[in-house]
C-alpha cells in the first residue's frame, strides 16, 4: 500500500480496468466474471483501497453486504442484455460498439427519476440554468463540476447517471455566480444543497470557491453537503493533506451564522465500526457542523430491522442524528434492490420501536418521487379495505405537505407510481404540478 510522510494510506481508486482481478477474490468463475464485467459496461463500477481492505468480508463474498454494496452483481439487469454484452465483451468488439449496446440498455434504466430534467431545472428568464436542481421552493442544489465522482459508488445509486460518461445525461456547473445570481432572485430560499457525486471528493480550495460566495447571502439559514465520504473515505477528514484547512473552512462557514449540515450516507453499521470514521466525525462535529445520517432500503445489504436499529442506535452515541430511510428510487437496477413498500414499512416501525426516542429524529420509508418525498406512515383495515396510509413530508406544492392520505394496499408495490388512490378518485397531487 502507498503510504504519505505521515505514515497514512494515501488514496487508491479501482475501477473497471481492475474489477475482473478483483472479482476472482470473491472466488467467481470465469463465466460470473464476464458477466459482471457485461453489467459494469451499463452502470458505473468504482471502489478503493479502504473499502477492499477494511470493510469488505471477503470470506463472505459474494454475500457480504459490503461487497454487494460495491460490486456489480451479474443478475442486476434483464439476463438478455448481460448475454448480449457478454458477448461482445468475449468477442473483444471494439469498445464504440460494446458502448452502444450498453447505451441501449441505460436509456431502458429511467436514468433521471422524479422530473430531474423536466420539472427540477431552474431558468433564470426563459435560459435553464445548468448544474441545478430546484424542486422544493426553500431548497436548491448545486451540482459542482469537479464534485461530480466519488470515493466509490453505491450498486443501488440513484444518480448512477451522473458516472457513466455521458454528457446528456449528467448535472453539473463551475458557475458559482450564476447560482448567487439565481438564489438573488429567489429570496424565498434558505438552504443550498451542494450535491453530486460526491462534493467532498474536492479538495479545500475547490470547496471554498463554492462555499464563500454562499457566506454573504443573508437569505440562506443552512448549506448541507450531501457526502458518503465518511463511509468511504474518512481520511478525507483527519489524515489527508487539506484536512485541517477543510475543518478550517467549516468553520468559518458557521462563524457566518450558517447551519452547516453534513447529509451523511451511511448503509451498513460496518461503515461505522472504523475508528477512523470516529475520529473524522468528532473533528466535523468540533467545527460546529451537525451530520444527520440517511440512506435507502437495500434488498440484500440492509433488509432488516435490526441492521437500521444498530445503525441508528451507534449513529447517536456517536453525536449524528438519524434522518431519513429512503425507498430505492425508481431508477437503474430498482427491480433488483427493491423492497416492496409493505415490507419496507415493517422493517422500518420494528427498528423504530427498538431505539430511545433520541434516535426517532428519522423519518421514513420516504420515496423522493415527483410530487415529493411520501413517506409510508402504516398499513392498516378502514372501512373494510387494507390501505396504505402516507403523508407527503415534503412538496412541490407545500399546502399539500403533511396531508394525509391512502393508496389501495397491494403487497408487490415498490414505488408510488405501483399504487392506486383509496377513497378518492385521484392522490392529492395528481394535478399537474406548477413549476418552482
Amino acid at each position: 500500500m502507498i503510504l504519505n510522510q505521515a505514515g497514512t494510506r494515501r488514496f487508491k481508486a479501482y475501477t473497471s480496468k481492475h474489477l475482473d482481478e478483483l472479482l476472482r477474490r470473491a472466488g467467481l468463475d470465469d463465466g460470473e466474471r464476464l458477466k459482471v464485467r457485461a453489467v459494469a459496461t451499463v452502470l458505473p463500477f468504482r471502489t478503493n483501497a479502504y473499502v477492499v481492505d477494511e470493510l469488505i468480508d471477503w470470506s463472505a463474498a459474494p454475500d457480504d453486504p459490503m461487497y454487494r454494496l460495491v460490486f456489480p452483481q451479474a443478475d442486476m439487469l434483464p439476463e438478455a442484455d448481460v448475454a448480449r454484452l457478454a458477448d461482445l465483451l468475449k468477442a473483444e468488439a471494439p469498445n464504440v460498439e460494446i458502448q452502444a449496446e450498453a447505451n441501449k440498455v441505460r436509456a431502458q434504466l429511467n436514468p433521471h427519476p422524479a422530473g430531474q430534467k423536466e420539472l427540477n431545472v431552474p431558468r433564470i428568464g426563459e435560459e435553464p440554468v445548468p448544474g441545478m436542481q430546484h424542486k422544493y421552493p426553500e431548497t436548491v442544489l448545486f451540482f459542482p463540476k469537479q464534485g461530480q465522482t466519488c470515493h466509490a459508488y453505491c450498486t443501488y445509486c440513484f444518480r448512477w447517471a451522473q458516472f457513466v460518461g455521458d454528457a446528456d445525461l449528467k448535472f453539473a456547473s463551475d458557475d458559482i455566480g450564476q447560482l448567487v445570481a439565481y438564489l438573488r432572485q429567489h429570496p424565498e430560499v434558505t438552504s443550498v444543497l451542494i450535491t453530486g457525486g460526491d462534493a467532498m471528493i474536492m479538495g479545500e480550495p475547490v470547496i471554498r470557491r463554492y462555499l464563500e460566495p454562499l457566506l454573504e447571502l443573508e437569505q440562506l439559514e443552512s448549506i448541507r453537503i450531501g457526502t458518503k465520504a465518511l463511509a468511504y473515505w474518512p481520511q478525507r477528514f483527519v489524515s489527508d493533506p487539506d484536512a485541517d484547512a477543510t475543518l478550517g473552512l467549516f468553520e468559518e462557514v458557521v462563524r457566518a451564522g450558517k447551519n452547516l449540515a453534513f447529509m451523511a450516507h451511511f448503509s451498513h453499521p460496518r461503515e461505522l465500526e472504523s475508528p477512523l470514521v470516529e475520529s473524522a466525525v468528532r473533528r466535523i462535529l468540533g467545527s460546529g457542523a451537525t451530520i444527520r445520517t440517511q440512506a435507502p432500503l437495500i434488498r440484500s445489504i440492509n433488509d432488516e430491522p435490526v441492521v437500521w436499529s444498530a445503525m441508528w442506535r451507534r449513529q447517536h452515541r456517536m453525536g449524528m442524528i438519524p434522518y431519513y430511510m429512503f425507498v430505492e428510487r425508481d431508477t437503474g437496477p430498482q427491480d433488483y434492490f427493491a423492497v416492496p413498500l409493505g415490507r419496507a414499512y415493517e422493517i422500518f416501525r420494528d427498528a423504530y420501536a427498538s431505539v430511545s426516542g433520541l434516535c426517532r429524529t428519522v423519518r421514513g420509508p420516504s420515496m423522493s418521487a415527483t410530487p415529493g418525498k411520501v413517506c409510508v406512515d402504516g398499513v392498516t383495515e378502514i372501512a373494510g379495505q387494507w390501505v396504505f396510509v402516507l403523508h407527503l413530508i415534503q412538496a412541490r406544492d407545500p399546502a399539500l405537505v403533511g396531508r394525509p392520505f391512502f393508496a389501495h394496499y397491494d403487497p408487490s408495490a415498490v414505488w408510488l407510481t405501483d399504487l392506486r388512490p383509496a377513497f378518492a378518485d385521484v392522490f392529492p397531487f395528481q394535478a399537474a404540478p406548477a413549476r418552482v
